[in-house]
């Protein structure tokens, strides 16, 4: 309390910004940036340009092939949706020609589905594709525009604006949104402009502003992109585990499973480190012409299960070895537990043996393990068991581990607090 107490006396900001109650768990939905960018052609493409057929398209796809029942609930509207002038009200306005229904149709066509829309604003002048922004003279205006229309989450970038200008303006709408009465769940850029880590970005001062936001570089269609994200992440861990947690989440940026740029091992290990960092899983891809093998990855029920656990602990790299193999652990309610092992190997199947003692699992415990691709299960594997993986190149295996029996002594008890030593990566 004193913390928090202290906080409101520097800032008198934000401490009801994120009593908003949302966002419990990583969102889950569609995205529309990574697959369709800024194209606004809709004369020459009018399939995959930015307009509401797209997102009527993509609404459909969602309620009607099992991604709605799974937790894929969020149709996200990025960049390049505005006409290029606000009204003479001040007000954003969609783009006539490719949004002539306007955005509160939309909203409605995707709530009739059960599902919710996101839109995506900018806090500066422009936004990263030039159209209109949000100056902080307009942060009220366009806050009550998107609760008018029925959205249900923002995306707040920060383009052509200043470090002074996202100081003020993040928690500005934060404010805002909660002004308005409508459950809008925040997603910020903030600390992506700011370099990601402190001394710039305070995540205590964040994680009270915004229910998720993006730390790190746009993710684009390849798996040196992909890489580029996991290496940033776990090399700073240690800052960025503890921030998150139900109601504020680091955001690596968006699922590219079903694109261009990935293998099928490649894919299924973005899957399982996004949902080892309880990231948000926001798909960005063509839903209508997704590939079964794509579809399977992004649909594992089990997978999904892990990532949406409610205790909501953001997993860590706990080994990185010679052999180019890591291993990454995420603690989930009821003793449960998710491990990832993944080979950054370019050769041949590796055959990696270890045990979960040397993995610093307590001692005189027995788990039930299930193989979260292959749904194969193993009874009985006690702490002190050798066990070997087999492991594809660029690929991983990734485990659930539920407890059958266990020690006296309750062991992740590790919250928000700096790690044990026993969860410092150590080479085997």
């Amino acid at each position: 309390v004193l913390s928090g107490l202290a906080l409101a006396v520097a800032l008198p900001l934000p401490s009801v910004a994120l009593e908003n109650g949302l966002a419990r768990t990583p969102p889950m939905g569609w995205m529309s940036w990574e697959r369709f960018r800024c194209n606004v052609d809709c004369q020459a493409d009018p399939r995959n340009c930015i307009s509401e057929q797209l997102f009527f398209d993509m609404a459909d796809r969602l309620a009607e092939d099992g991604w709605r029942e799974l937790g894929y609930e969020y149709i996200n509207i990025d960049d390049c949706w505005s006409a290029k002038q606000r009204d003479a009200a001040g007000q954003l306005v969609p783009d006539p020609k490719r949004f002539p229904s306007g955005i509160k149709a939309l909203a409605d066509y995707v709530h009739a589905r059960g599902l919710k829309l996101g839109i995506y604003g900018d806090l500066g002048i422009f936004t990263c594709g030039g159209y209109p922004g949000t100056m902080l003279e307009h942060v009220k205006q366009d806050a009550q525009t998107f609760a008018a229309w029925g959205v249900d989450m923002l995306k707040l970038d920060g383009c052509y604006s200043t470090a002074e200008e996202q100081a003020k303006g993040y928690p500005e709408m934060a404010r805002a949104l909660n002004a308005t009465g409508r459950p809008i769940v925040y997603s910020c850029s903030w600390p992506a402009y700011q370099g990601g880590l402190p001394p710039k970005v305070n995540y205590t001062i964040l994680a009270e502003v915004c229910n998720l936001w993006r730390n790190y570089d746009d993710i684009q269609d390849s798996w040196d992109s992909v890489l580029s994200i996991v290496d940033w992440f776990f090399t700073n861990q240690d800052v960025l585990q503890p921030a998150a947690g139900p109601g504020h989440w680091n955001d690596p940026d968006m699922l590219i499973i079903g694109n261009f740029g990935l293998s099928y091992e490649q894919s299924r290990s973005q899957m399982a480190l996004w949902t080892v960092m309880a990231a948000p899983l926001l798909m960005s891809t063509d839903l209508r012409t997704i590939s079964p093998s794509a579809k399977e990855i992004l649909q594992n029920r089990l997978m999904i299960q892990i990532n949406q656990d409610p205790l909501g602990i953001q997993g860590r790299r706990i080994v990185k070895e010679k052999s180019h193999i890591e291993v990454f652990l995420r603690p989930l309610s009821q003793a449960a537990s998710a491990l990832v092992f993944f080979s950054r190997r370019t050769d041949m199947p590796f055959r990696y043996t270890t045990s979960l003692a040397r993995l610093h699992f307590p001692e005189d415990a027995v788990y039930e393990v299930q193989d979260v691709y292959v749904g194969k299960i193993i009874g009985a594997l006690k702490t002190a068991d050798n066990f070997s993986v087999v492991i594809n190149p660029s690929g991983v295996v990734m485990w659930y581990l539920r407890p059958t029996a266990l020690p006296v002594q309750p062991w992740h008890v590790v919250r928000h607090q700096a790690p044990a030593k026993s969860f410092r990566p150590a080479l085997l």
